[in-house]
This record gives structure tokens, sequence and C-alpha cells, in this order.
């Protein structure tokens, strides 16, 4: 396996693609020296391991880093795509660390920062950025999670004394699983539904202090502890329960809607719906940031599974001596390489999306319209590549334990711990079925014109009034793919880039063409736009994953264009990746007569070839994700065998 040194003290043109535009800010991370401490975390108790991570979060503010993200005004460099970038690096090394810092920071600061006005700024954002003051992002409820616009908490406006009176008006409007809210956290941005002079006004945001200065909590704030997890146990996730308490008019985040002293109620935004998906699109940094922490997880546990691959033995070859190593055989590269080719392709597509949100936000003030356009449009592809990202990294974890027998089931060797940690990972910062229903309900609306109708009623509407049709919007530069399907030259139809994304195209459109007249079918029969809607549910959500899919394909198809030295070898794991998840749902493709028979069999064997192809890069492959030595500590993630140095052979664990 190569070092740095011997790629360039840049860590090699693999390395400089995956980091991207942010590469300085990476790096940065990577020379945390986070405090270690032993014993390691799972033989901690939950308090131990709390404070740890606490400990740690201190280390990490004190690192600057987390300002890299905010106003240069209040410390920071205004840089929002390396501040992101910044929390995400945290998945390679501690996963309770990386949540609670995105509460602290991505949700509770980000909150303040782009929900508050100025002098929300001034009162609290220093000591947020720093760490000084921690906080939570008070959300979800036991009653609605994923429904934030059924909310129950309430903050009623009280002229009189010129305060909002904060409320859990029932038990299912308690506040749960509440980063920072059991154990650290002292202010809260509390979701709730806003009413003045007895009218509602949807869900607006409000700074509610939960404990005072000595750590008890407030007059009519009830404090209790989730208790332990299947995993981040670092994190002190607690529930909230408001009884009457009393804020300050100027406690309410009022960018988007404000409230006077005699209680009127003013806007901007003079749609509610509108007004709601617009503040509760400024915090879509958060998703963005799980789906790249996710992403990394799952570049940890392929580099410990690879390197125990490139080293364990186990069985010689007939006839011979010597052992074979696990990588050699064909279906241990089926499970991980397909996988590691997966973990380029989404990891190239983060990073197109971080630097698409990064220019979006940091752009001069756009048309209106085009500007909302633009941010729902990013939004969308926040949530496809939140499900799509998450999803695999579950999935990819779990492969790579099993890919390292028993020894992957020892909790010294991560494995375990990862698999718990990110376990959540599918259903936080959004639920990936939620999500991926957001993004259906954008294919068969125009999120331009229908923010107030994003309900099933409003997408029955749209459906029952526009044309079927549906053209392919791309999120790369047609030009970037034309010149990159001509430098292929000729190749078998199979690995032709027009064949497969036509295909991946072809599938798209018709999924989403069908949900639509399937959908005005259900409507003009039974004129009930729930029961077309649920009737068309596992449909919507295929069209959204197909559609997220070929953004995905898109995206790493565009990047190779950027990394010209090692084009070939990105061609090969484009083609894997793209054909393997083709080799995936060949059953579709064959029901709609999209392959022959013929074609299924020669996808599969050609995901074989390809596998054998890479087999010999996966060193460079794994080492190209720049996590450093220190932060692999699995005893079996040992370096390959070297001219005097032994392989690891069977031993008496057995998976």
């Amino acid at each position: 396996m190569t070092t740095d040194t011997e790629q360039g003290s840049d860590g090699g043109p693999l390395r400089r693609l995956l980091d991207g535009r942010w590469s300085e800010i990476r790096d940065r991370a990577r020379s945390l020296e986070l405090e270690r401490f032993d014993p390691p975390s799972y033989d901690l108790s939950t308090e131990q391991h709390r404070a740890r991570i606490l400990h740690r979060l201190e280390e990490f503010a004190a690192s600057g880093l987390p300002r890299v993200g905010f106003d240069a005004a209040y410390g920071g460099s205004g840089d929002v795509g390396g501040g992101m970038v910044a929390m995400e690096m945290l998945g390679f090394r501690d996963l309770s660390l990386m949540v609670k810092a995105g509460v602290q920071w991505g949700l509770f600061a980000g909150a303040i920062a782009a929900l508050g006005t100025e002098r929300h700024h001034r009162a609290y954002l220093a000591d947020a950025i720093d760490g000084r003051l921690l906080g939570c992002f008070a959300m979800t409820e036991s009653g609605h999670g994923s429904d934030v616009q059924s909310l129950e908490t309430t903050a009623t406006y009280d002229p009189e004394t010129e305060e909002f009176v904060v409320d859990s008006p029932t038990p299912t409007a308690r506040k749960d699983y509440i980063g920072n809210a059991a154990r650290d956290g002292r202010l809260a941005v509390v979701f709730a539904q806003l009413i003045t002079g007895g009218t509602e006004h949807g869900v607006h945001a409000l700074l509610v202090p939960i404990r005072d200065e000595t750590g008890n909590p407030r007059p009519g704030v009830t404090i209790t502890d989730c208790g332990r997890k299947a995993g981040l146990n670092g994190v002190d996730n607690g529930r909230l329960v408001f009884d009457q308490v009393r804020v300050p008019r100027d406690a309410l985040l009022d960018r988007y809607g404000q409230v006077a002293a005699d209680g009127t109620y003013t806007s901007s935004i003079e749609s509610a719906g509108r007004r709601f998906f617009t503040m509760i699109g400024t915090l879509v940094r958060g998703r963005i940031s799980v789906a790249g922490s996710a992403q990394n997880a799952a570049k940890l546990a392929l580099t410990i599974a690879c390197r125990h691959g490139l080293a364990r033995r186990q069985f010689p070859r007939p006839g011979g001596t010597d052992e074979v190593l696990l990588l050699d055989y064909r279906a241990h590269q089926r499970r991980l390489l397909p996988a590691l080719a997966r973990t380029y392709a989404l990891s190239l597509a983060q990073n197109d999306l971080l630097a698409d949100l990064h220019e979006h936000l940091t752009a001069p003030a756009a048309e209106e319209q085009v500007r909302e356009r633009t941010q729902r449009e990013i939004e969308s592809r926040a949530a496809g590549l939140k499900a799509l990202s998450t999803w695999h990294a579950t999935r990819t974890i779990q492969t790579c334990r099993e890919a390292c027998g028993g020894a992957g089931y020892l909790a010294e060797n991560v494995l375990p711990q990862l698999r718990a940690d990110t376990d959540v990972f599918t259903t936080f910062e959004g639920d990936n079925t939620v999500l991926l229903q957001l993004v259906g309900k954008g294919l068969l609306t125009d999120y331009s014109s229908q923010f107030e109708d994003l309900d099933v009623l409003g997408v029955a509407r749209a459906v029952a009034d526009q044309f079927v049709g549906f053209a392919i919007e791309r999120t790369v530069n047609r030009g970037v793919l034309e010149r990159l399907r001509r430098r292929r030259g000729v190749q078998p139809e199979i690995r032709d880039r027009d064949w497969q994304l036509a295909l991946l195209e072809g599938r798209e459109k018709h999924l989403v063409e069908t949900l639509a007249l399937r959908m005005r079918g259900r409507l003009a029969r039974d004129k009930d736009p729930f029961a077309a809607f649920n009737a068309v549910q596992p449909h919507l959500l295929a069209a959204a994953s197909a559609h997220a899919e070929r953004q995905v394909a898109e995206a790493f198809l565009a990047a190779t264009d950027d990394c010209p030295e090692r084009a070939d070898l990105l061609d090969l794991l484009f083609d894997l990746h793209l054909l393997s998840g083709i080799e995936a749902d060949r059953a579709w493709y064959l029901e709609h007569n999209r392959i022959s028979d013929a074609r299924s069999k020669e996808i599969i064997g050609a995901v074989d070839d390809l596998c054998e192809q890479l087999r010999p890069h996966v060193p460079e492959l794994i080492e190209a994700f720049g996590i450093p030595e220190a932060w692999i500590d699995a005893p079996i993630a040992q370096l390959p065998a070297s001219p005097g140095r032994e392989p690891i052979r069977s031993g008496a664990m057995h998976g």
C-alpha cells in the first residue's frame, strides 16, 4: 500500500478528487488530535461516555473548525460548504461527537443564524459558535416527527406582558429525542404553533431557556432522559415538556414572521404553506451533513473490511500449500467492490450538491422566483441523497461486518459500534421514506408555484391539471456529459455511456409518467385525493428513488472529468456502480422489456469482470478516502502483508 509521500503530499489524484473543493478544511479536520481516553467507548457507562463527548466537543470548538461556516462578524469565515465539510469529517472519527456537534452548530446555532435577525445574532451567536452556550433543537414531538406542520406545542402571545406562553397542551406534545437536552443544553430552539389574537399562524421557532446557570431546569420546564440507546450513547438525548413557560417577545426567531407589541402578526411571505417551507428549507444543511457523515462511516467500514480481506487468508488452492487471500475470492469481491464503487458515486454527488448549496447561499440576490426554485431543487436533491446515502451506510457496514466473519463481531474491531451508531441515520433529519415522498411530490408538481399545496390535495390537483409528459432535468452540464461520452470511444454496448444513461433515464421517465397516469385514473374513478395518493405510494417511492439514482450517476460521471490522471480507473468504478445497480434491479428491466434475458446474463458477467479488474486497485481506492491511520483503530485493519511480515491466517474465531 502506498503512502502519502509516495503518492505526493496531497494524497494523490483520487484523494484530491474525493476531497474536492474543501480539501484544506478536510486536512484541518484530519489533523485534529482529539484526546484519546481509555477504556474504549463501548466499555463506558452512559454518563462516562457523555462526559467524554462533551470534552471532545470543547476540543472541537477550540480548533476553530465550527466557526468556518458562520458569518465573519461572529468569528467565522462565511464558508458555508467548508463548515458542513468540517462536521462531516467527524463521521470518520466519532459519530457521537458528530451528532452532538451537529446539534450544537448545525441545528441550534444554525437555526439562530438562519431564522433569527440581527438582534438574535448579536445576543447569542458568538457564544453558541464558541461552545460557551450549549443548546438544543426542539422540533420532534412524541406525536409528530415527520409531520412538522402538525406539531402540538403552542406559543401564545400575551400582549399585556409582551410575552409568549410556551405550552405542551397534550402528552403527545412532549418534545422527544432532543440532543443536548438530557444533560448539557441551556437554551432550546423550540418549534411551536404561533398564536396571536386567537389566530394560528403555523409553526415558528422561539428561543426558550431550559436550564439556569446552575444546571437545574427552569420553572415550568420538565426535562427527562431518553436513557440508553442502541448507539450514539455519548449524545444526551432528552425529553422536554413546557407548562406555561413565559419568554419575551424578542425570543421569537422572526426573520420570516414578526409579532408587534400589540400582537399584530406580519410576514413578507403571505402564504402560510410557502412560509413554512421557506423556514424549514433554511435547515437543509443538517440533512446534507448527515448524508456526508453516513458516507464517511461507510468509507471507514470498507477500509476495515478491505484491509482485512487483503491480509487474511483462508483455504489453500487445490494441489497447493499457500492459502488464498479473502479478497481474491470472487464472492468476497462481489460483497465489497460494488459497495466501494457506490461509495465513490455518492461521495462525488455529495461534493456536487455541497458546491451548489454553497453557491446558492453565498450568491448575490437573484430574482425571487428563480431563487426559490433553486432552493427547492437543492432540497429535493438533498432529500434523495440523504436517503440513498444512509441506507447505503446501513447495508455496507453490515456487509463489511459479515465479510470480516466473527472478528467483525468483536467490539474492538469497530464495526458493531459503527453499525449501531449509524442505524438511526435512516430516520433522523428526515425519515428516508418520507424524504423520498417529498422527492416524488416534487416530480409531480411545480415547486416554484406549489409551495402551499404540497399536501395530498395539492399534489392531486397538480396531477389532474398538468400534462403527464416528463422531461429529464439534468443536474450536470449536458456538454460535460457529451464530452465524457465521446472520450470513451468505441466500447462494448454494455459499457457504452449512451446505453447506460438511457437505461437510467428511461426507467425514471417511465415511472414518473405511469405514476401520474395511475394517480389521475384513481382520481377520476374515486374522487378521493388521499385514496389516489395512497394507492400509488409505492410507485411514487420507486420513481423518486430512480430520480435520485440518475442524479448520482450524472454527478459521478461528470466528476471523472476532473481527474484525467485516473480516468481509466474511474471509468471502471463508474461501470461497476451503474451495472451492479442495474443488476440489482434487473427484474424491473426484464418485466418492462428494457433488457433481454441474454443482456441480463451479460450484465452479471460484466459485474464479475469489473470486480476482477478493480481488485488490484483496492489499496489505492481505500487509501484515497484519506482516513488518518490513528482513526482506523480496528486490530483487523492491519496493512496488507509485506516482505518479512506474516498475514493473518485462520484462527480460533469462526464467523
